[in-house]
């Protein structure tokens, strides 16, 4: 069973959460972040990945959508958010019930 949590994406918005125990896994590049997932995935039962890596990793991610384990989902990063962690939510309580009860 995976009780690993992680974290990926720039350094400067993921060091903050080694803090509270998060193990995190800081990126530069894009080869590197997709690397890292994929090895996250074989260990880390809930992985957070800020926005604008998981937007530039969307085939990677979706591999792993309708799998139990891992869990990705999407932060924003200490610049802001891009509204894909949002998305993502609002997409997975759409397909579990039928219908959006978080849309506006």
């Amino acid at each position: 069973m995976y009780k690993k949590i992680g974290m990926l994406g720039g350094k400067n918005s993921i060091l903050p959460f080694k803090g509270i125990g998060i193990d995190v896994f800081p990126v530069s590049d894009l080869e590197e972040a997709r690397n890292q997932v994929i090895q996250m995935a074989e260990e880390y039962g809930v992985i957070f990945i800020t926005e604008r890596v998981a937007q530039q990793l969307e085939e990677t991610i979706a591999q792993y959508d309708n799998k139990k384990t891992p869990a990705i989902i999407p932060i924003p990063s200490s610049t802001g958010s891009v509204g894909i962690g949002m998305e993502r939510i609002q997409q997975n309580v759409e397909k579990a019930i039928g219908m959006n009860i978080l849309e506006d």
